[in-house]
C-alpha cells in the first residue's frame, strides 16, 4: 500500500493516524492492522472480523483515502 507516492512518512504518524481513525470507525483501522500489517488478504480479513469481503474492500478503501488525507497534513512539501 503506497499512502503517499513520492513523499516521506514515518510508523509514528502512521500509528497517530490509524489511532485517530479507530476513534472515528475502528473497523476500517483494523482492515488495515490485517491487511497492511499482518498481510491478510481480503478474504482472511473478512473471516477474522465476521464480516462480508465487500465491506472490507469498501472499509480498505475508506482507509487509504483518510489516511492519504491525514498523513498528507502533516508532510512538508519536498
Amino acid at each position: 500500500m503506497v499512502v503517499l507516492p513520492g513523499k516521506t512518512w514515518t510508523f509514528v504518524a502512521l500509528d497517530e493516524a490509524l489511532n485517530k481513525l479507530a476513534q472515528i470507525d475502528p473497523q476500517p483501522g483494523q482492515v488495515v492492522e490485517l491487511r497492511f500489517f499482518s498481510g491478510l488478504t481480503v478474504e482472511e480479513t473478512a473471516r477474522v472480523l465476521d464480516v462480508s469481503e465487500r465491506t472490507v474492500k469498501r472499509d480498505w478503501n475508506v482507509a487509504k483515502a483518510w489516511l492519504r488525507r491525514e498523513l498528507s497534513r502533516g508532510v512538508p512539501k519536498e
